[in-house]
């Protein structure tokens, strides 16, 4: 399998059409899902995929397909996608099948993203959130050197979740 970016075990390539039961094993997982909106139907599916194709061809990012190295098991997704509020800043993602929590993952996935986009982009701050109640990706977002800035209205999951954030500057301090 060809993957344009690498960590220490995960293969990170692009969203194609032919990945539609990769979407559907993902994001029909009311255990992935459930905190933003999900589980999503088949056609909710089609269409997150085809919106992460169409957001690659026109801003060259998006919530990648993960893999494992070793064997090529999907993993589920980590990307970024353009942060709304914000003029040059991105937001950071990533989704996990439930099989492969705790195994450090999403933070190496996370890693791996952040790496890649202060090393391939003019990209200055990268935005994150996270349900109050998802402790884990509060824990990640901490280990990557993100700061809480407040809370802010999530339409997926129709609450208000606590955001953070990590300007260039502060990554490369932290990777020193």
């Amino acid at each position: 399998m060809e993957y344009f970016l690498k960590s220490r075990r995960l293969g990170f390539r692009y969203w194609t059409n032919q990945d539609f039961p990769l979407a559907q094993a993902l994001w029909s997982d009311s255990k992935v899902t459930g905190l933003f909106g999900g589980p999503f139907s088949p056609e909710m599916v089609r269409t997150r995929l085809a919106n992460e194709i169409r957001m690659r061809d026109e801003c060259g990012i998006q919530y990648w397909p993960i893999f494992l190295l070793e064997d090529h098991q999907h993993v589920g997704c980590a990307g970024l996608r353009p942060y709304l509020a914000k003029k040059n800043a991105w937001e950071l993602g990533y989704h996990l099948h439930p099989g492969l929590w705790g195994q450090g993952l999403a933070t190496e996935a996370a890693f791996a993203v952040l790496a890649h986009a202060f090393s391939t982009s003019s990209v200055e701050t990268i935005f994150a959130g996270h349900h109050p109640s998802n402790e884990a990706s509060r824990r990640v977002l901490g280990k990557l050197g993100f700061e809480y800035v407040g809370d802010e209205f999530y339409a997926p999951s129709g609450g208000v979740e606590p955001i953070y954030v990590l300007h260039r500057e502060d990554w490369c301090s932290h990777q020193q």
